[in-house]
């Protein structure tokens, strides 16, 4: 057992948590520290509809269970659900770790096992690559740039897949045998939220990210778009506002716990944020510190194949759902600490490894 996650499960209790929300606790002493954060974070460059430099909406920092910053740019405020693009994988990500806590799906089953709508080619595939992103489909993860015809995540977001998105996933063949690669995949979250909803709704209906995950974690600003077959587009459409957010990263850092009540196994969260096997064996994709456990992004190098630490100033248990043009919601266990930034970085030019080692030489002055 990590010293982490043996902390995690000890203190699954009712304490620490808020009753409806937190009460803002914000540190009334100058700080270098912080400044220098908030002119990283919120200096704009140029006009905002220029949409060029760092576009920051929202951060939020909980450290040691109180929130201690919350400020807001552009017009944004706590109330305004933001889009998290790829985060709402690690949130039904999330969903199923609740569900394999329920017995309703097993991580080892084929996929078929659950959904009579996958086609025979396709069954070897188990829960468990789709949730790592190894099912071997041959899909292509490409965006800005790319053409529908090229890229499989734009045919299925907004071309000739849209309207029935799993089927449209079932339709490619395998590239190889499952489990063997590591390539990330929007398609594989599609086709997991599917999958996930045919074994949960005789229990929870159509509503299963509410009563499974949501509604426990008193998060009620939470949307998941669907396409028109009524599948959550659960690798990309999901809207919170920035405090719901804090709550999911809280019940990430207390390892599943929440109010005194175990809602994921106890190693759901360690199991989760171990380096991907697959990414040590063949990795067709991402940048050399793209890293990734069970739809997080990890801060691990894997020295044997040259992958390195995504955030290299922050501590190495750091573990983060990240989307399109800068959406992070980073957990910190050994810093006790989760901060949400939300934002609309069009230009490349933001760097969260800045933003996180600012963060940190900030929150470290503190009591």
């Amino acid at each position: 057992m990590s010293l982490w996650l043996g902390l995690a499960v000890a203190a699954c209790t009712g304490d620490g948590f808020p009753q409806s929300d937190w009460q803002l606790l914000e540190p009334e002493t100058a700080s270098t520290a912080k400044a220098a954060m908030e002119q990283h974070a919120f200096t704009l460059t140029g006009k905002d509809t220029e949409r060029l430099g760092v576009r920051t909406d929202s951060l939020l920092i909980l450290h040691r269970g109180q929130l201690v910053y919350e400020r807001y740019g552009r017009g944004f405020s706590r109330d305004n659900p933001h889009l998290l693009w790829s985060i709402t994988k690690s949130i039904m990500g999330t969903v199923v770790g609740r569900a394999v806590n329920e017995g309703l799906i097993e991580l080892e089953r084929s996929i078929c096992v659950y959904d009579d709508e996958v086609p025979q080619h396709l069954c070897a595939v188990r829960v468990l690559d789709l949730l790592q992103f190894t099912s071997g489909i041959a899909v292509k993860e490409s965006y800005e740039g790319e053409r529908n015809q090229v890229s499989t995540v734009l045919a299925m977001l907004y071309g000739v897949g849209s309207g029935d998105m799993a089927r449209f996933v079932t339709e490619h063949p395998l590239r190889e045998a499952p489990g063997h690669s590591f390539s990330y995949s929007t398609a594989d979250a599609i086709l997991l939220a599917r999958v996930l909803a045919k074994a949960v709704a005789p229990t929870h209906g159509n509503e299963f990210p509410w009563t499974l995950l949501f509604e426990p974690l008193g998060i009620t600003s939470a949307t998941i778009e669907q396409d028109r077959a009524g599948t959550y587009v659960g690798g990309s459409y999901g809207y919170m506002t920035p405090r719901d957010l804090l709550r999911f990263g809280y019940f990430l850092l207390r390892g599943g716990c929440w109010k005194g009540e175990q809602l994921l196994t106890e190693d759901w969260i360690a199991q989760a944020t171990v380096p991907n096997p697959a990414m040590s064996k063949k990795a067709l994709c991402c940048d050399p510190h793209d890293v990734n456990g069970r739809s997080f992004w990890l801060n691990r190098a894997i020295p044997e194949t040259q992958r390195i630490k995504r955030w290299p100033d922050a501590p190495d248990d750091t573990f983060a759902g990240a989307g399109h043009w800068g959406q992070y919601l980073w957990v910190i266990p050994s810093k006790d600490l989760v901060v949400v930034r939300l934002g609309d970085d069009r230009d490349g030019s933001h760097d969260s490894n800045d933003l996180l080692r600012l963060v940190l030489e900030w929150t470290d002055q503190l009591p």
